[in-house]
């Protein structure tokens, strides 16, 4: 059932899936930057304010996302709990250009997106493993959900970007204001000790698909 509160969280989540917030989503769409804030979905009297037609037309165009897939995120397909997840591969990730600054991916027609639980404030796409580097744990085929958003502890299995454009899962062996060290997943690289400085985004992962 369209509601109100459903149409505004359709536009959140969609802002969520291409790495924006509610007001960069706006922008994007040559909108106002704050069309879609909290405060302006009531109105002075209290009543509703409901999006336009026009307005979401222009964000569907801007993210090249479909009506279906907005429809998707009004009533979600899959249930209560789960969401579609954003599928990117190693090369996309070192490459950068489909990145945002805290790590996640911009989005676009034609990605690929599988179904996952939602993890409510984490934000989390998947990675494809490309190549031996994450053996004997992951190899080349399998899926991993990494958030660049979650907490992350010594011992945790992480995907660091450096920012030139080296990805790498490892294990997170201690991290400090000025440096990161990790161990190796796969015996055959070395351990690993980057300057904070030289780190693009760091993103635990969550679970594997194998």
């Amino acid at each position: 059932m369209l509601s109100h509160a459903r149409i505004w969280t359709a536009i959140d989540r969609l802002a969520e899936r291409y790495g924006l917030s509610a007001s960069g989503l706006a922008r994007k769409a040559g909108l106002d930057a704050t069309s879609f804030n909290r405060s302006k979905r009531q109105g002075p009297d209290g009543r509703d304010r409901w999006p336009s037609t026009e307005s979401v037309a222009k964000v569907l165009a801007a993210t090249g996302a479909s009506l279906d897939e907005f429809m998707r995120l009004i009533e979600p397909e899959a249930g209560p709990g789960r969401a579609a997840v954003p599928v990117i591969g190693l090369a996309q990730a070192g490459a950068g250009r489909l990145c945002t600054e805290d790590g996640m991916p911009a989005g676009g027609p034609g990605w690929e997106e599988i179904e996952f639980p939602d993890l409510a404030r984490e934000r989390v796409f998947a990675l494809e493993v490309q190549g031996d580097s994450m053996r004997p744990l992951y190899r080349e085929g399998d899926v991993v959900i990494v958030s660049p958003t979650a907490n992350i502890h010594r011992g945790d299995r992480v995907v660091v970007r450096t920012k030139a454009g080296e990805v790498m899962a490892k294990e997170l062996k201690r991290r400090t204001a000025k440096v990161i060290e990790l161990l190796s997943l796969n015996p055959d690289h070395p351990e690993r000790s980057i300057p904070m400085a030289e780190v693009d985004w760091i993103a635990r992962i969550m679970w594997a698909r194998q």
